[in-house]
């Protein structure tokens, strides 16, 4: 995508446990965070049009798309259970979701999916997706 592009970006937050059986340190016990989940989406053109003029995407169409998932899978979760995911490192957590939040997304919104950050601590993130 050349050329200049808006980025826009939705946070959210959840708590969740998870447990990394092949770490040789304290995270192969059972611990949890306070995570944050930030999804971007970018691209060149706003809405010319309808209710969403003005915008690339409307905010509320990406909470809408995300809490769903946050609250089936996430909040309040044990993350090895709940995602399927033998060891949801941050890295697999962000991956996860990113595929989560694409295949519910409609074709033009998948197309404008950038990145999805997965943020463990308030020091210690994973971004999965598209090049900066």
């Amino acid at each position: 995508m050349g050329g200049m592009v808006y980025e826009l970006t939705k946070e959210f937050r959840f708590e969740a446990s998870h447990i990394l059986p092949h770490h040789d340190g304290k995270c192969a016990r059972l611990h949890g965070h306070s995570w944050k989940l930030a999804i971007c989406v970018r691209g060149p053109m706003l809405h010319l049009g309808g209710p969403q003029k003005g915008m690339l995407v409307d905010f509320a169409v990406l909470k809408n798309l995300a809490q769903p998932i946050i609250n089936e899978y996430l909040d309040h979760r044990h993350l090895n259970d709940s995602t399927g995911i033998e060891s949801p490192t941050s890295e697999a957590l962000a991956r996860w979701l990113y595929d989560k939040l694409r295949d519910e997304m409609p074709p033009g919104l998948r197309d404008q999916l950038y990145y999805v950050r997965v943020d463990e601590t308030c020091t210690s993130s994973c971004r999965y997706g598209g090049q900066p």
